[in-house]
């Protein structure tokens, strides 16, 4: 792939007859762009630990921040179908420009314009939507990621403004971003949201470095010593943890979609490897076991296109619940990472290598399965939604 991106996208089911042509084009734009901009340099920035900060403006053109804002805000007023495909594109060539797209448009911008006053709407939105800002989202703590409810960051109300302290870890966008949507307690324990920007004093956002998974990611702490927020910066429509929540439930969406994007690319690779390699004179695609590992990768992509498809049209229709999303996090997560295991042993030596995608992905993978929602605790949402028990307390 360092070479040229070779990737054909799998249509078993023949799904893309669900998609209108609009749907289509959408999709096509961005595997386009994903060939052109971003296989041929992901590779390297991902070696190298490094942000391609180009991307922001790059996918702001493109129109994947924030899809589903109206347009009057600068967002592209599509329906959720269409930002499933894109969402599964973009991580079908990295997760991590994935993550910059989902952070920005369903972590900061739909915040913003669910929860926010016109004028936060206009001040913000249109900036963020043409990728000149970069926004991320403070909710996991360092002691409380599972159960944000236990955060401990904290307002309080000084008159003309709210003062704010603690800290955020692990968030996306952070070192890079003009903006944060912060979630935090005010003096009676409600959780409430507010607009945090770069420049207020006492408000840092370090690089979090070691990272041997979302490598072409930036990642960091958010931190709040003292920081003066005016009150107009505080949203003022949602108070309480429904705020965060539906939130992450817009881009657990995008996830689920994203993951399918990375298994399709991992999928693709070892199949073109496979009739290519050769071992005991003849190619390893020809060998039962290799075999068994193509199909079993291509029933689980085709299961998972159908439930995202069907999970996009519920969206739309504003039919869908939060169980429904959260399965099809998992699900996609738990597909996507065996695939990229599967495709790494079918590679063999040359999988561990950055000349391919398939070990990026894997490494990937391992942090999209943890956040918004570990794997466990998507499995007990489930189960609490099955059952009506919460087995969380």
């Amino acid at each position: 792939m360092a070479a040229s991106d070779l990737f054909q996208s799998p249509d078993y089911f023949q799904l893309d007859e669900l998609l209108s042509e609009e749907h289509l084009l959408i999709r096509d734009t961005v595997r386009n762009y994903v060939k052109r901009d971003i296989s041929p340099i992901i590779e390297d920035y991902a070696q190298r630990a490094e942000f391609p900060v180009q991307i922001v403006r790059q996918l702001g053109e493109l129109g994947c921040f924030g899809p589903t804002v109206p347009v009057e805000y600068g967002g592209g007023g599509m329906d959720y179908l269409s930002y499933g495909l894109m969402m599964q594109e973009l991580e079908r060539g990295d997760s991590g420009v994935r993550s910059t797209a989902s952070v920005q448009g369903s972590l900061v911008m739909f915040p913003i314009h669910a929860y926010g006053s016109e004028e936060q709407r206009m001040k913000y939105l249109p900036k963020l939507a043409s990728g000149e800002w970069l926004g991320c989202f403070g909710l996991t703590e360092p002691d409380h990621g599972s159960n944000p409810s236990g955060m401990v960051t904290n307002i309080r109300d000084m008159g003309d403004h709210v003062l704010l302290n603690g800290a955020k870890m692990w968030i996306s966008n952070a070192p890079f971003a003009q903006v944060a949507v912060v979630w935090a307690r005010d003096e009676q324990g409600i959780v409430r949201g507010v607009i945090v920007e770069r420049g207020m004093e006492g408000f840092s956002t370090p690089t979090t470095h070691g990272k041997w998974s979302l490598r072409a990611s930036a990642t960091g702490e958010l931190v709040f010593d003292n920081v003066k927020v005016p009150k107009e910066n505080m949203l003022p429509n949602v108070k309480g943890m429904k705020g965060p929540l539906s939130c992450l439930n817009k881009a657990r969406f995008g996830i689920a979609w994203g993951t399918i994007g990375a298994a399709m690319d991992c999928y693709d690779t070892a199949l073109r490897y496979s009739l290519q390699r050769e071992q005991f004179d003849r190619p390893i695609g020809g060998f039962q076991l290799q075999q068994k590992k193509l199909a079993e990768m291509l029933t689980e992509i085709t299961k998972a296109q159908l439930m995202n498809w069907r999970l996009a049209v519920l969206m739309d229709q504003q039919k869908v619940t939060a169980a429904q999303i959260s399965m099809a996090k998992r699900n996609g997560c738990q597909v996507a990472t065996q695939i990229a295991r599967d495709a790494r042993q079918m590679l063999g030596g040359m999988g561990i290598t950055g000349e391919y995608s398939v070990m990026r992905h894997m490494m990937n993978l391992e942090s999209v399965i943890t956040y918004e929602g570990t794997h466990d605790i998507h499995l007990l949402i489930t189960g609490m939604d099955i059952t009506g028990l919460n087995a969380f307390k």
